[in-house]
């Protein structure tokens, strides 16, 4: 697309932005009725392309690549895919630098390849979000390259292009001016100033305006070319929503206007006026935001938002207390996370920082999702530190928790986190990012893992031989009925199966307390959380309407009596209250055999095991909260309904 087609087309966006909201945060409606209904039951796979499957053999995984592997995909359950950045790129930050947001990268393929795996991926009822990176482009973008032009000396065309582009960055008044307390890069173009970066110095700040400008080269968020900057980035949205795109996600989301609110006022404005004209024209587009406060990012119009893994200074946030408690992503030792089995960490500290966003979220927003993550490409993947039933049992929780759950391509095989040379601006992260283990490896006829067969030496990153030789791969576990990738997919499955463990369902803790390893809660359709499982239905609920199902995992080495109660009931209701095990993982296979437990009251005792399944009451009339005790095998996961 030539400048002058991007011009007219961001002026008539302008124009819808203009017209659908003010500028004024105070005065922007805070409802919305945006909802998605295929979230309700998604479960995403997140591909990181280079990385994926290379189909040219040039040791780069592409989309022509994807599409061929889109048939796994649906084994695996997934009905959603997260493809990371594709477009056009220098690659100085691993294409979250874009140089064209309306073409595909050609080491990626072509614009038609994309259209095509839209389409594919439709064929098979599998929805595709792109990686949309607005807070800023490479310095090698023509909006940046037009902008940073010496205004005395540029004529004709150029002019032009510079009267367009001039205020799409945040630029000082001077060459010699500083940042005002934010990164900047100084002596670098023609123009008399300074820009801002967002991250690395290839990546220019787009203008979104400042909260609280006190300096003449700082724009009010709302402004005109605050605006301009919101049209063009409605433009792009645009382009690929027309070509078969389900929406995106958004990188980095709640970065947008400098010097905000703590509350994030202005950006949550400018998301606001974004985003009504998209919810209008594509209903059914989906918007995921890299923000980590959904409180913010779902009153912004944004479907969901990610339980991100955060520890700053060695303090983790409630997630990474679960998976990545320590500061050596190599090691155990020293790694307090709750699903080692060798750490005395109780649940409470993870819910302690979950439960309050889950229930502000429920009430402010109860259509959208807070969601958990297996793992991303920014993240230390945790094989290689915890072993195959420690992450079973992680998966297990993630994908029966409410929200939307993502799988990290890899996750669901085991692949290890490892010590890599850094690429294209990775560090730390490149270790998370090797290529996908397809099949067993052999260094003669098999170096790359089935992933490519260009020589290994071309391999966009070493691919983990040691991991593949010890089964990590697809075809090693393909047909096994006790690896990891197979019950990644009864997971995947129970949770399409019950209504109660998807997007909606509610979670209620049972059973955390900071004597027992153990952690028992329930998940619930909304409108039968006041009732108790009616046995006489349970043929006709198993994978439809009405169910409450109850989680208990155990990720301690040793076995755990607990208790717990469920709400208040009649004798009636407890003559005829069930409970079967859907599901029995234990020390890292499926197990068949019978979960005793006891049901009780303070006045009356009932025994029942799942021959029997209906407890049998054996003292006087009463009602009040039933008592549930189970014993908990070690490093067990149980689905009970």
């Amino acid at each position: 697309m030539t400048q002058e087609a991007d011009l007219t087309d961001r002026r008539k966006n302008l124009t819808d932005l203009s017209d659908h909201l003010p500028a004024d945060p105070s005065q922007i409606d805070t409802s919305s009725p945006h909802h998605p209904q295929w979230l309700d039951d998604a479960v995403f796979y997140e591909i990181y392309p280079q990385s994926f499957f290379d189909s040219n053999q040039d040791g780069i995984g592409d989309i022509p690549g994807i599409i061929s592997k889109l048939d796994y995909i649906k084994s695996l359950g997934c009905t959603a895919l997260w493809i990371n950045p594709c477009f056009d790129s220098p690659f100085k930050d691993a294409g979250y630098d874009v140089r064209n947001y309306r073409q595909v990268a050609a080491r990626y393929g072509t614009n038609e390849d994309l259209i095509a795996l839209f389409e594919q991926a439709h064929s098979r009822e599998i929805h595709v979000l792109l990686d949309l990176v607005l807070g800023h482009t490479s310095e090698e973008h023509p909006w940046f390259i037009s902008s940073s032009q010496d205004s005395t000396q540029v004529t004709g065309h150029n002019l032009t292009d510079y009267q367009d582009f001039s205020h799409r960055y945040i630029w000082t008044d001077s060459a010699f001016s500083d940042g005002d307390g934010m990164p900047f890069i100084g002596g670098e173009s023609q123009r008399d100033a300074t820009y801002i970066l967002n991250f690395f110095e290839c990546q220019p700040a787009l203008n979104y305006g400042f909260g609280d400008p006190h300096r003449p080269w700082q724009e009010a968020a709302g402004s005109s070319h605050p605006l301009e900057t919101e049209a063009a980035m409605v433009d792009i949205m645009r382009f690929w929503l027309s070509r078969g795109c389900d929406g995106f996600r958004v990188d980095m989301a709640d970065s947008l206007v400098k010097r905000d609110t703590d509350r994030k006022t202005y950006t949550i404005a400018a998301w606001k006026r974004m985003l009504a004209p998209i919810h209008r024209d594509f209903p059914q587009a989906a918007f995921v935001s890299e923000w980590g406060r959904p409180d913010q990012s779902l009153e912004a119009g944004f479907d969901m938002d990610f339980y991100l893994d955060w520890r700053w200074d060695g303090k983790p946030n409630g997630y990474n207390r679960l998976l990545r408690n320590t500061d050596t992503p190599l090691s155990r030792k020293g790694d307090l996370s709750y699903f080692n089995a060798d750490s005395p960490a109780c649940p409470l500290d993870f819910l302690s920082d979950y439960l309050p966003q889950y229930y502000q979220l429920q009430k402010a927003h109860p259509q959208g999702s807070f969601s958990f993550i297996t793992c991303n490409h920014d993240t230390p993947r945790v094989g290689g530190r915890l072993e195959k039933e420690e992450i079973a049992l992680a998966w297990a929780m993630i994908l029966t928790m409410p929200g939307v759950p993502f799988i990290y391509y890899g996750d669901e095989i085991g692949m290890r986190y490892r010590s890599l040379a850094t690429k294209e601006g990775g560090y730390r992260r490149t270790g998370s990012r090797s290529p996908m283990q397809w099949s067993s490896y052999d260094k003669d006829t098999n170096p790359a893992c089935g992933f490519s067969t260009a020589d290994p030496s071309k391999l966009y990153l070493p691919i983990d031989a040691e991991g593949a030789s010890r089964g990590i791969t697809v075809e090693d576990q393909d047909q096994d009925p006790d690896s990891l990738l197979s019950f990644v997919r009864t997971l995947v499955s129970l949770r399409h199966s019950y209504r109660a463990l998807g997007r909606s369902g509610t979670f209620t803790p049972l059973l955390a307390s900071d004597k027992h390893r153990c952690l028992i809660y329930s998940r619930q359709l909304p409108e039968l959380k006041d009732q108790l499982p009616a046995p006489e239905d349970s043929a006709k609920r198993s994978g439809t309407e009405a169910e409450r199902l109850i989680c208990a995992l155990n990720p301690g080495r040793q076995a755990e009596t607990v208790s717990f109660f469920l709400q208040d009931a009649s004798d009636e209701d407890c003559d005829n209250l069930s409970l079967s095990t859907v599901l029995r993982y234990q020390n890292g296979r499926k197990e068949s055999a019978p979960l005793d437990f006891s049901l009780s009251r303070p006045t009356d005792l009932h025994r029942s095991t799942e021959e029997g399944n209906k407890c049998q009451r054996t003292s006087q009339a009463g009602t009040g909260p039933i008592q549930v005790t189970v014993t908990l095998p070690g490093q067990s996961f149980i689905l009970l309904k």
